[in-house]
């Protein structure tokens, strides 16, 4: 029992200090980045990347995986730039069936017992195809609602930091404490236990698919209330991203076992990564190889420190 307690100890602690190191690092180098000001440019994309993380995360639970909700928030930002501003039961219309959409593949994959990376792929075309339609060139407009919300400015800690924290607490009270988690988790760890539980395995991979959907959307309506406008290749990074967030916080691919606090805490610390470079003028590809180095090093870590634990 207390091995099993020191692992998911272990694996949440991991990212955190890591978090926490390369925060030093960033104010070793940068001081002035200690400020508001300078927290809230190093986190400015903390929540839509959170969000699409724990969209992710979802997914990962049931040990599924989704290498569309990079092209799925970038349609779902083309939305909320497009109709939310002008026609908002239009856009609310079309974001709520994109979430039941979510759900039917999730039981699509589950009946015909597909390969999610395999369905999920072949759904990144349709989203990407149908944010191209929406919104052919970048443009569009932020609600001013969705703007003011997100660029609210708030005493003592930026807004960034704030939601990243209500974001988690959320995601570990529906994930961990709720009836559904515990069933969606109970899939992903064994679930022939599940259904002969008397729980139907459809139905809890339909509604982990639909709770990825809205966090999903929300993380498109974050990212367009942040940029205040669209375009369809906005956030196909964040594919990558919500995958690499997931296992930097102590998530495996196997099993149902996720943490969503920890899923939270990577997230930001590939945000940091990404945001302490583009505030010191580095190119993105250099960016995108740091937050591969990051990864590579934290899962080094956790390999060897979990062998010792072993």
């Amino acid at each position: 029992m207390k091995k099993g307690l020191s692992a998911n100890t272990l694996r949440l602690m991991i990212p955190v200090v890591s978090l926490a190191v390369l925060l030093m690092a960033v104010f070793w180098l940068q001081p002035r980045a200690m400020s508001y000001m300078g927290m809230n440019l190093l986190f400015n994309l903390a929540v839509p990347i959170a969000l699409a993380t724990i969209a992710q995360m979802l997914i990962i639970a049931v040990n599924d995986l989704d290498l569309s909700i990079g092209t799925f928030v970038s349609f779902a930002a083309c939305v909320t730039a497009v109709y939310l501003p002008t026609a908002p039961v239009t856009g609310i219309a079309i974001l709520a069936a994109a979430i039941a959409a979510y759900a039917v593949i999730g039981i699509v994959i589950h009946l015909r017992d597909l390969p999610s990376i395999v369905v999920t792929l072949g759904m990144s075309f349709v989203w990407g195809g149908l944010a191209v339609l929406i919104l052919p060139a970048p443009g569009g407009t932020a609600p001013v609602w969705l703007r003011s919300l997100m660029t609210a400015a708030i005493p003592v800690v930026p807004l960034a930091i704030v939601a990243s924290i209500v974001i988690a607490i959320v995601a570990h009270l529906v994930v961990m404490r709720s009836t559904l988690g515990v069933a969606i988790r109970g899939v992903g760890g064994n679930s022939r236990s599940v259904a002969r539980a008397g729980w139907s395995v459809l139905r809890i991979k339909a509604a982990a698919y639909a709770l990825s959907g809205l966090f999903s959307v929300l993380a498109g309506m974050a990212l367009v209330g942040l940029t205040t406008s669209a375009d369809a290749n906005i956030a196909l990074r964040y594919t990558l991203l919500s995958i690499a967030g997931v296992i930097l916080g102590g998530g495996e691919f196997v099993g149902g076992r996720v943490s969503p606090l920890g899923a939270v805490v990577g997230a930001l610390t590939l945000t940091l990564a990404g945001s302490f470079l583009s505030f010191l003028r580095i190119s993105p590809d250099w960016q995108i190889g740091a937050q591969g180095a990051v990864l590579i090093i934290v899962l080094g870590l956790r390999l060897l420190l979990s062998r010792r634990e072993a």
